[in-house]
């Protein structure tokens, strides 16, 4: 963040992190203006701050907004659910953001290519969540009361591998080991898609879900992040725990993930790639 507070755009979709990073620019006097994307964002979000609804495709109607209501600095925050473009229906302004064939690309590619054109065409400045909310990032070591045990070691090591190369090819940012092997790989359904499908054909007990941010990327957008729900799919689908990469990624609602993560007996541990 800059040292001006400048006024927050929030470009925000599903989950509690648009929420968090509201309430921090309220705690610091902070001028905030949402967009809430249809569809994704939670309606409790926007209650009580200057905000507009808009289509994923409105580009033009969400620069617009923002530019009114003097936002400089933008953020994107929250779960977004990837559309087709037909399901964008996508503005003059959106075919920019979808020109050249970039939604072919990775996510990463796709968020790289909007960061760019929002400052160098749109003249915002972006930042990343971990700008605005440096204390979510994860501290390297474990945190809570639950340590990896000798078993798990291989397990972390593994998993923090397949993550890293599915990263590399821009199709994910986590994947579960178990037994020394993988398991599991994060697709375009998220992180806890795949756990519940690990959970329903569950064959076995123990490893670990690795989330690692994918080498390269974009670090304004799309930061690898583990919640409460991360806790309990993780849980359900028999882990034993969680790692994720120090300094890199996001932990939403720290006490409540370490107070669950001790009460079902999983480790969180920040490492280092």
């Amino acid at each position: 963040m800059t040292g001006e507070r400048s006024k927050l755009g929030i470009l925000a979709g599903g989950g509690e992190l648009p929420r968090l990073l509201i309430q921090t620019c309220r705690d610091q006097a902070r001028g905030v203006f949402v967009v809430a994307f249809k569809d994704q964002c939670d309606p409790q979000t926007t209650e009580g701050v200057d905000h507009v609804w808009v289509r994923l495709g409105a580009a033009g109607q969400a620069i617009r907004h923002l530019r009114d209501n003097g936002a400089e600095e933008l953020v994107m925050a929250g779960r977004i659910q990837r559309p087709s473009v037909a399901a964008l229906m996508p503005d003059t302004r959106a075919l920019k953001f979808i020109a050249g064939g970039v939604m072919n690309r990775g996510d990463d590619g796709l968020l790289s290519h909007i960061v760019e054109i929002l400052e160098t065409q749109e003249g915002f400045r972006m930042v990343g969540v971990h700008d605005v909310m440096p204390e979510l990032l994860s501290p390297e070591g474990v945190i809570g009361a639950v340590h990896p045990g000798a078993d798990s070691q291989a397990d972390i090591e593994t998993a923090v591998h397949a993550a890293l190369q599915l990263g590399v090819a821009d199709r994910g940012q986590a994947a579960v080991a178990r037994g020394g092997e993988v398991v599991a790989l994060e697709d375009k359904d998220g992180t806890d898609a795949m756990l519940k499908r690990l959970a329903e054909n569950r064959k076995g007990e123990g490893g670990v879900l690795a989330k690692m941010v994918k080498p390269g990327q974009e670090r304004r957008a799309d930061l690898p992040a583990i919640g409460q729900a991360t806790i309990e799919n993780a849980h359900a689908a028999g882990l034993k725990g969680i790692a994720v990469e120090a300094g890199g990624s996001i932990i939403v609602g720290r006490a409540a993930v370490v107070d669950s993560a001790d009460r079902l007996g999983l480790f969180v541990v920040g490492v280092r790639p």
